[in-house]
């Protein structure tokens, strides 16, 4: 009896994290999404982390390419239909080809994706990704589904670990792992195969060519192959060959290619 009553609170205490989150119907996405907040209420924190970001990172005195990362991607914001609100853009100084964004509207690009793509429509497929995780509310989105999973570890915690403790802390232990291996990063490469489909849209209405983005992610994997990659489930991005065919199948539908 004791152990069927345990069972069961721990079930109330993963449904309650289910419960405390919003659904919301996102229209970009056509599907609902779990939102305990929204891009907004990050925003302040998404700003001290920029900051931050500013100080501890060489900001590129590459004029040229900084012009060319806030034309690009001027186009495309606009393009996604968010040039009401002030957008920042800053190359920074990184051989890593890589760029991310903020909510808020900060984008950072770094001085080696630019050595990396041939061409503005290749440049314009990884801001116009990036632009799509803010349409897609996807900081929010992650910040809800990890708040609501602690919720849930910590609440089968306290229900099974009351008279043993040492279970408790195997239920956090393992709670967390499988969190992290079941639901945060699989959730994770959905975001990203999410903002892959949603740029090439908006690299189409900039008057970009979506194409490019497959080349793009061509040239990307050729450079993986040297370095290698840990498997795709232990991953929080899709593998190249999983973002190549995926977009390939989308554009074909779109008749984009």
């Amino acid at each position: 009896m004791v152990g069927r009553f345990r069972a069961a609170a721990a079930a109330l205490a993963l449904g309650a994290a289910g419960g405390l989150a919003a659904c919301a119907y996102n229209e970009e996405l056509g599907r609902n999404q779990l939102l305990l907040v929204n891009d907004a209420s990050l925003a302040q924190s998404a700003q001290q982390a920029w900051a931050q970001t500013l100080a501890s990172n060489r900001v590129s005195q590459d004029r040229a390419g900084a012009e060319r990362v806030r034309r690009v991607g001027s186009r495309l914001v606009e393009a996604a239909g968010l040039s009401d609100r002030p957008w920042e853009y800053v190359l920074f100084e990184n051989p890593q080809a890589n760029a991310f964004v903020l909510p808020g509207g900060k984008i950072g690009v770094n001085t080696g994706l630019l050595a990396i793509v041939e061409n503005d429509d290749q440049l314009a497929a990884v801001l116009g990704h990036e632009i799509a995780h803010t349409v897609a509310q996807h900081a929010a989105e992650r910040y809800s589904h990890a708040a609501a999973t602690q919720l849930a570890i910590a609440g089968a915690q306290g229900a099974l670990g009351g008279s043993n403790p040492d279970l408790g802390r195997q239920v956090a232990s393992l709670g967390g792992v499988g969190a992290q291996l079941g639901v945060l990063m699989p959730f994770s490469r959905q975001h990203e195969l999410e903002a892959d489909r949603l740029g090439v849209d908006y690299m189409a209405r900039a008057g970009y060519r979506p194409a490019e983005a497959i080349a793009l992610w061509r040239n990307m994997a050729a450079r993986a192959q040297a370095g290698g990659r840990p498997p795709q489930f232990l991953s929080t991005h899709p593998s190249e060959a999983t973002r190549i065919a995926a977009l390939e199948q989308y554009l074909a539908s779109r008749g984009m290619l």
